[in-house]
């Protein structure tokens, strides 16, 4: 199967591992999606990054997904928003809000990955990579 779109993927698997109740989901690695990653992580979305290096490919990375005291998933909603086949930039002044500032949209800017919050005060847009909450 060719994979057209990795990240994509990547957000695919966390939505079926926890929506499944998965303690953990393995995902093939990649800079950009360790980057993905590490916001989900920073953002609270998600409990740990481990990175698992293969020498000359990307290797893998697992996620520790993350519940509430009901095993209620953290994330309820995960979506692409640009795709490989449509892009969606933004400028700064143009970046969405996620549910009132209730979820976040992550995006891929100049300044390298980051979330709506940061890419407003830093001033940046880029290409909006997924919206999450």
């Amino acid at each position: 199967m060719s994979m057209t779109d990795p990240v994509g993927d990547m957000l695919t698997r966390i939505r079926n591992a926890s929506r499944a109740g998965h303690e953990k989901v393995l995902i093939p690695g990649s800079k950009l999606k360790e980057r993905i990653a590490n916001v989900l992580r920073d953002e609270g979305y998600i409990k740990d990054v481990v990175v698992h290096r293969v020498e000359g490919r990307g290797g893998e990375i697992t996620l520790v997904l993350k519940y509430g005291p009901n095993r209620e998933p953290a994330i309820t909603e995960i979506r692409r928003v640009s795709k490989p086949g449509l892009r969606r930039y933004v400028p700064s002044a143009q970046i969405p809000r996620v549910l009132n500032g209730m979820g976040v949209a992550i995006l891929s800017t100049s300044k390298g990955i980051m979330v709506d919050r940061e890419a407003r005060k830093q001033n940046v847009g880029g290409e909006l990579i997924c919206t999450i909450f």
